[in-house]
């Protein structure tokens, strides 16, 4: 019986060799591209990535992953805060002020994954 690495598809391999800068400025093309360094070299040599490609995501991705991520826990905060509030128990004003503030966080990363500055404040 043969073993997963007979069967792999691409059984050849090759080295290359790459200065620090060389390895950065390829790595962030690739990141750029979505793409694993291998997947990348092959799309870059070839044209084609191929079907089975690892993909990564994008910077911009990671990005909007993360500001989904605090939009759900701070939108957590706020609905215990309100929860309190319509039951009748007095809000903490300090604490709803920094449930507020965490906002400014959601926001900031949406910019960033934008490529938008952000613009004075009130």
């Amino acid at each position: 019986m043969s073993s997963g690495s007979d069967k792999r598809q691409r059984p050849r391999q090759s080295l290359v060799r790459w200065t620090s800068e060389e390895f950065a400025r390829a790595a962030a093309k690739a990141d750029k591209a979505g793409l694993t360094m291998a997947a990348f070299i092959r799309a870059a040599t070839l044209g084609d990535a191929g079907p089975r490609a690892q993909r990564r995501p994008t910077v911009l991705k990671e990005l909007l992953i993360r500001a989904l991520a605090l939009h759900g826990r701070y939108g957590n905060n706020m609905n215990q805060i309100a929860h309190a509030g319509n039951a009748g128990n007095p809000v903490d004003l300090p604490e709803l002020r920094r449930a507020l503030k965490q906002w400014d966080e959601i926001r900031d990363a949406l910019y960033q994954a934008l490529g938008k500055k952000l613009g004075p404040g009130p």
